[in-house]
């Protein structure tokens, strides 16, 4: 899909802020308000834009413990991965879940309150998972960058 220079300053605008009017972000563009709510239903129905959320302080909510494990299936068999995925999609803990390259099968993300918590999510939830074969922690130290900006070109 092809997008024109005004699309893209357009999801540029809405990545950074979404609760922006329409009014707004026709001020920012040049246009109508009419024209800039048409485009943003255009990019919301061919798929361009496909949720809007509210980053939460992890910190004002009490989880700030991050960790991204790397899980080692027993096989990487068909019906291995698939179980897998499912089942990890399922906890509440894991915000993101990549199929991987290497050594390892998975690396998720997941955030805890503290390491108490992160240890009764490995035991009482990860490691149930019975085709796992092997994880591999590493706690986050300091958040250097965070971003759920997609530069558009």
């Amino acid at each position: 899909m092809a997008l024109d220079a005004t699309d893209k300053k357009l999801l540029e605008l809405i990545q950074k802020d979404s609760k922006q009017t329409t009014k707004a972000l026709s001020t920012q563009l040049n246009l109508s308000v009419t024209a800039v709510y048409e485009r943003i239903k255009k990019l919301e129905n061919q798929g361009v834009i496909t949720n809007y959320v509210a980053l939460v302080s992890k910190e004002l909510v009490q989880k700030n413990f991050v960790t991204f494990c790397h899980v080692k299936l027993i096989q990487h068999t068909q019906d291995y991965v698939i179980r897998f995925e499912k089942e990890a999609a399922q906890l509440p803990e894991v915000l993101e879940c990549y199929h991987i390259s290497g050594d390892y099968d998975y690396l998720i993300k997941v955030i805890v309150k503290d390491m108490k918590a992160f240890r009764l999510f490995m035991v009482e939830k990860l490691t149930t998972i019975n085709h796992i074969s092997s994880t591999h922690s590493m706690f986050v130290i300091n958040e250097v960058k965070q971003s759920h900006v997609i530069k558009v070109d």
